[in-house]
């Protein structure tokens, strides 16, 4: 009988030595054990476990065991990650397990010192650790022999992948790697490191790009390997719709609360858990600066993290709560990925996630210590957010998490690539720029109208069969060699704030135009600011420190934050008399039973309902979700009232409307669902969208505002009519 196999002895005996004896690990984790064997293998891979289940160990100790193993040289091993602050915490830990072989592993971001960059190009890392814009900028610029470079590349790590593949920068980041893979003349295997999701096998799909079939692949999540899904009752209310995926929640501590404002969460924050490190996660910039100032004036040591502090001050922050003991750390999603701000003794959330995925992003910072348990404390500002965070632990508690989907149809990135691949070669062909992709995704033969509207309109010049860099493309993006080429998202205008030579951060010009009576004053940092003086031709704002009255505000071109179907339909079994099997606080239950109240008339556990005012206000309650409802507004425009009003609950529609001409149009609209209307100003935050003809801009942004499967979900089920009295 064959003797069993001990993982550890399948790697590099040094590497092994110094697992036992430098880590002093006994064994590796489950994860950690699993992915050696494919790894070695030189398979692609997704490594799915939650939060600080070792998936950055599992994905490098096999890799430095095949480089020492088949001598690998040059740069063999990138390390992606979708955050500078994600690498820089990294790169202290990877540095150790490369040098215990011998091996290098270094930096490269947009912070990177240009001293620093020529060293690494003079002496090639083992490791490089970057993010998908710097490697295009690599791949682009003058400075860099990019060939010569990555001629040693042999696999590349992409962590936190499901952070990329849900949008466009998960878009970029495959279309990159397909021309890495081109460059170096070979596959290059792709291993993706992911906290839990719902079509982790979609995910790794997505992420060989043009591999997908042709290269061994398997997605490694020994923690979901009993796994039966737990499948949904048939007609559950608020079960996954198509395509949606479920797994098993974690345990956890978790207590719901309704606190109804910014200064009463900060009096519950201060009084609870005295002695212990807590961090808080906030969906805005401002309720983090506005939490922060109210903590601060209660006495608690806190820091702040959020994108438009300056890096400095988000580096001291997070340095200074790693360090200490009784404090707060208030943040954005920014926290949220597997930054290291040492062990933590509570999460608390004001309000709610948008995803349950975030949500197990951020509970899993807790209960990291021996003897601790995964907790968190959701403090609702509002009665919307507290709808909606009992609905999210409601899914959560049914084991739902969301696939993760690559938005659909991105044009304009195909437009981008083809511009910097011009750039990156000097000269393509015509007719083989195709292949530099491999057809992966949407950069295939569908890209053709694209080129011909770039070569139109001067964005691509075109001579002998070759395509190049226009005078259009020099003139919008040529600004410091490209840079603005290699960023797929629209940045908003901001201005620098400083306190002498310090950056304190950025704020919105807003707040620097409008008319106010008084001196003017801004929060940021969790303090406040008096302004001093304006440089408006380069976009700064001097501040000196004052005791309050500071105000913060930010406007974005960012996605919109939408409820999903399946979300929405949470919401609906919530007011329906579900509650999450979490603590529930007095004031949450009090709160809830106050919805319910109010909504009594607008959810039905056996379909959707249309209520009619007497004063002729009628509303179609579908609890489907914006992107259905916006799909489902196009597809009736003959009862959908003009320039109505939809959210995620409900549309409004025609004053005269009756229960016959609903059957009608229902019945019709069936077979021929519309994607929904966009506002031209929408595709102003479409980065590139001048690059596209404007027919296909609008339509990128049409394909992504709908959702077909959730609108035809609500056609199928039954519409009741409830007259009700003027309000």
């Amino acid at each position: 009988m064959k003797e069993p196999v001990d993982i550890l002895d399948l790697l590099d005996p040094v590497l092994g030595h110094h697992i036992v004896n430098s880590l002093g690990w006994r064994t590796l984790r489950p994860l950690q054990e699993a992915a050696v064997e494919p790894l070695l293998a030189g398979e692609d891979a997704v490594l799915l476990a939650p939060t600080a289940g070792g998936k950055t160990e599992a994905a490098v100790f096999p890799l430095l065991t095949r480089m020492n193993r088949q001598r690998w040289t040059g740069t063999s091993v990138l390390y992606v990650c979708p955050l500078k602050a994600l690498l820089n915490n990294l790169h202290p830990r990877l540095r150790t397990y490369a040098e215990w072989l011998g091996r290098s592993a270094e930096l490269w971001h947009g912070d990177i010192t240009t001293t620093r960059r020529r060293r690494i190009l003079a002496q090639r890392p083992d490791i490089l650790l970057t993010t998908p814009e710097s490697l295009e900028s690599m791949l682009v610029s003058t400075h860099v022999d990019h060939r010569a470079f990555f001629s040693g590349l042999q696999s590349v790590v992409v962590d936190e992948v499901h952070a990329f593949a849900g949008d466009d920068r998960g878009w970029h980041l495959l279309a990159v790697l397909e021309r890495l893979s081109r460059v170096v003349g070979r596959p290059v295997q792709r291993v993706g490191l992911s906290a839990t999701i719902g079509n982790p096998d979609e995910l790794l799909a997505w992420l060989q790009g043009s591999g997908q079939g042709r290269r061994p692949a398997r997605v490694v999540a020994p923690h979901l390997d009993a796994r039966a899904p737990r499948a949904p009752s048939a007609g559950l209310a608020g079960s996954p719709a198509p395509g949606e995926g479920t797994t098993t929640p974690p345990d956890g501590d978790i207590e719901l609360d309704y606190v109804g404002s910014v200064a009463n969460a900060a009096t519950v924050i201060a009084a609870l858990h005295r002695g212990e490190k807590r961090l808080v996660f906030c969906e805005s910039r401002r309720t983090v600066e506005e939490l922060g100032e109210q903590l601060r004036l209660k006495g608690v040591t806190t820091f702040l993290s959020h994108a438009s502090l300056s890096v400095d001050e988000r580096r001291r922050a997070e340095a200074a709560f790693a360090e200490g003991r009784d404090c707060v750390i208030v943040s954005t999603s920014t926290l949220e990925l597997g930054i290291d701000v040492g062990d933590l003794d509570r999460v608390i959330q004001l309000d709610s996630p948008s995803t349950v995925a975030s949500f197990l992003q951020r509970l899993g910072r807790t209960g990291r210590r021996p003897g601790t348990s995964r907790n968190c404390l959701f403090l609702a500002l509002r009665d919307e957010g507290l709808l909606s965070a009992a609905a999210l632990l409601l899914q959560w508690s049914r084991g739902w998490v969301e696939p993760v989907v690559a938005p659909p149809e991105p044009r304009h990135l195909v437009a981008q690539q083809l511009l910097a691949l011009c750039l990156q070669e000097h000269k393509v062909g015509e007719n083989t720029w195709q292949e530099w992709w491999g057809g992966a995704g949407p950069f295939g033969a569908g890209a053709a109208p694209v080129v011909r509207h770039l070569v139109e309109h001067g964005y691509l010049d075109q001579d002998g069969g070759l395509l190049f860099i226009g005078p259009e493309a020099e003139r919008r993006y040529g600004h410091r060699h490209f840079m603005n080429l290699t960023a797929t998202f629209t940045a908003p205008p901001e201005f620098t704030v400083l306190s002498g030579r310090k950056e304190i951060g950025r704020t919105d010009p807003d707040l620097l135009t409008e008319e106010i009576s008084g001196p003017r004053k801004l929060l940021l940092a969790g303090r406040s600011w008096l302004v001093t003086y304006i440089d408006w031709s380069r976009r700064r704002c001097f501040v000196e420190p004052v005791d309050d009255g500071g105000r913060a505000r930010w406007n974005g071109f960012g996605a919109e934050r939408v409820r999903s179907f399946t979300l929405a339909r949470a919401v609906r079994d919530v007011l329906l008399g579900q509650d999450p099997p979490v603590r529930l606080t007095g004031r949450a239950t009090s709160k809830l039973a106050q919805a319910r109240e109010t909504c009594l008339d607008t959810v039905h556990p056996g379909g959707t309902t249309i209520t009619r005012l007497a004063d002729g206000d009628v509303r179609w309650w579908t609890w489907a979700g914006h992107r259905a409802n916006a799909t489902l507004a196009s597809s009736l425009p003959s009862v959908t009232a003009p320039h109505g009003r939809l959210d995620d609950r409900f549309i409004r529609l025609r004053e005269d409307l009756t229960p016959e001409a609903w059957k009608s149009v229902v019945a019709a609209a069936s077979s021929a669902l519309c994607l929904p209307e966009v506002d031209g100003r929408a595709v102003r935050g479409l980065k590139f969208a001048e690059a596209l003809p404007p027919r296909l801009a609008v339509a990128t942004l049409a394909a992504r505002q709908a959702d077909e499967e959730g609108a035809r979900a609500v056609l199928a089920e039954r519409t009741r009519f409830v007259a009700l009295p003027t309000r």
